[in-house]
């Protein structure tokens, strides 16, 4: 079963570490990565850049309403996504618990949802089922 792992980290925390500690905290992440991917529960992920390059789109008053980064007043941003194939919700904790990356702040783990029955019906719904000429 795939799990989402969200990391979040305190970017200003990040900001007041030494380039040393940065590396040796990313080459520890990196490494458990690669122990993950060796053991076939790494299914993917990404990294996010810094919240000063985001944008937030909510929709307000019948139209989409845009603004600069996450609108949180938390210190801690989400700070990357790691896709895990695990057995259940116990495994994927066993196993992100011990990433270095939750030294640097919170992992929130949730099942992924399967969508595909919701997307069958969207398509009947939509006459986009494939097969049609829709």
């Amino acid at each position: 079963m795939k799990y989402i792992c969200l990391g979040y980290l305190d970017e200003t925390r990040w900001k007041t570490m030494t380039e040393s500690e940065r590396d040796a905290l990313m080459d520890a992440c990196f490494a458990y990565d690669n122990l993950l991917r060796e053991n076939g529960h790494f299914a993917g992920g990404e990294a996010l850049q810094d919240t000063r390059n985001a944008a937030t789109l909510r929709w307000r008053n019948g139209k989409v309403s845009v603004t600069d980064g996450p609108f949180t007043e938390t210190k801690e941003q989400l700070g990357g996504i790691l896709i895990l194939e695990a057995k259940d919700l116990n495994h994927a904790i066993q196993l992100m618990s011990k990433h270095p990356g939750v030294k640097a702040g919170p992992f929130e783990i949730r099942p992924a949802a399967d969508l595909s029955e919701m997307i069958r019906e969207s398509e009947k719904r939509r006459g986009t089922s494939k097969g049609e000429d829709g």
